[in-house]
């Protein structure tokens, strides 16, 4: 049974709330700066076919198992480990999601900086000021990362003060849909330029001959990366649903609306890399691969923006830019609630002061990183790259072996009828006991092996 919710923690409103919360939490850049090169270089819809079997074999059952953990204890991911076993060992496990989520959120906000620097850079380019153009495209300006990076901080901190209904139910309930209709207007548009059949046939057409090995361990980190698994932020969300809250449904609503937003978000960015290409803009390097998701977001396609004519290119570039600001906060958002949550439950913080020194002590880090944005790698290889399979496989042994799968059904069965029934009641257990704890274990041991 769930403890009872501390005013301080709050619960969501609805299931609609809950779902496009915790969607948020796993749309973010990666779907819409990552994956769609990802697909690019992995066989186009070959790529997207193994990603989504990753998705559900490995991230839908640590999602559903992150999430029960959550509701079985009304608690943050410290506090769950502490409530469910008497070992010394878990507690530390939910330590680290805390910390990753911590350390990825010092990073996160410089390049969610970066979004929100490049949409004032469309608009400044369509103005015709080549001075300011200059100054908000630079990637390396210590200055304007900070700048940028503490709008996006104090924003995630606003949001956070709110509470989970108030703030961050509320927040994303505008978000999420809204993100989702820039995302097809804009398909509409770019769809029926020159060169989009080129990046359509690529997306849509598998390319089994790409699918090598490494293909399939790069859609498998892909898939986990992109579910926000591993840190505790389900843990944290799933904390805050009440008794009547569906679980393996709510697992399945987020799972598809993550993969939803990274599959039309591909349907954008590679149509519009080749619709760059016919106008005369390289996005291959030299060697013949294609140029990495940063040259491709933050250089190939503003070039593509300033071919347009002013109205169409301003409308486009700048929405485009505001909707990866927007992913990006929706993001954010439940990075810091992580630990907030944490403090709230283990220390007693007030929210509102929890939220402010720790939005502010990850600002600080954020400066640092502004200012020598060669950080962002090995800070992103150690929490997230590392961090993040390592906790979910952590947390995958955990409900299999040492809480056990009779009990995490059990409470999956409040709010889920006829649930001793259903294909999910027979078949998770397996999963989580042996199939997602074996793909994860296989993909952390090819990371830490490839990196030493």
């Amino acid at each position: 049974m769930a403890a009872e919710q501390n005013v301080e923690r709050g619960n969501w409103n609805s299931k609609l709330g809950f779902v496009l919360a915790a969607a948020g939490s796993a749309v973010g850049l990666g779907n819409i700066w990552r994956f769609p090169g990802e697909v690019a270089e992995g066989g186009g819809a070959a790529f997207i076919i193994v990603y989504l079997v990753c998705c559900f074999l490995v991230g839908f059952p640590v999602m559903a198992a992150e999430l029960t953990i959550g509701r079985a204890t009304g608690k943050n991911p410290v506090g769950a480990f502490k409530a469910l076993s008497k070992s010394k060992f878990f507690p530390f496990v939910g330590f680290w999601g805390v910390l990753c989520g911590f350390m990825i959120l010092s990073f996160y906000t410089v390049v969610a900086g970066w979004t929100l620097s490049f949409f004032f850079e469309e608009i400044f380019y369509f103005i015709g000021n080549e001075q300011l153009v200059n100054y908000f495209s630079q990637l390396d300006n210590g200055l304007k990362n900070a700048i940028f990076s503490s709008l996006f901080m104090i924003a995630t901190i606003q949001i956070i003060t709110g509470g989970v209904s108030d703030g961050i139910e509320r927040v994303t309930k505008v978000l999420m849909p809204f993100l989702l209709v820039i995302l097809i207007i804009m398909i509409g548009y770019v769809i029926t330029l020159d060169g989009a059949e080129k990046g359509l046939e690529l997306y849509l057409k598998p390319d089994f001959s790409k699918v090598t090995t490494d293909v399939m361990f790069d859609a498998m980190g892909q898939a986990f990366f992109s579910l926000s698994l591993g840190m505790g932020a389900l843990i944290t969300y799933g904390s805050y649903l009440d008794r009547k809250s569906d679980i393996p449904q709510a697992a399945a609503y987020v799972t598809l609306a993550d993969i939803s937003v990274a599959v039309i978000a591909g349907l954008l960015i590679i149509p519009a890399m080749f619709v760059a290409e016919a106008s005369g803009i390289a996005i291959f390097a030299e060697s013949g691969a294609l140029k990495s998701s940063t040259t491709l977001v933050f250089d190939v396609l503003p070039q593509l923006f300033h071919t347009m004519s002013p109205i169409v290119g301003l409308l486009f570039g700048g929405t485009f830019f505001l909707l990866l600001s927007m992913a990006a906060l929706t993001s954010t958002i439940s990075l810091l609630e992580v630990p907030v949550s944490y403090v709230i439950d283990e220390r007693g913080w007030r929210r509102k002061s929890a939220a402010w020194a720790l939005g502010g002590t990850i600002l600080a880090i954020s400066l640092i990183i502004s200012f020598d944005i060669g950080l962002i790698d090995f800070i992103d290889t150690i929490f997230s790259t590392v961090g993040l399979p390592l906790g979910g496989l952590l947390i995958a042994l955990f409900v299999g072996y040492i809480w056990t799968t009779n009990n995490a059904l059990m409470e999956m069965e409040d709010g889920t009828e006829n649930f001793d029934k259903s294909f999910f009641y027979k078949f998770w257990p397996y999963f989580i006991k042996y199939i997602s704890p074996i793909l994860i274990g296989i993909v952390f041991i090819r990371t830490i092996m490839e990196l030493f």
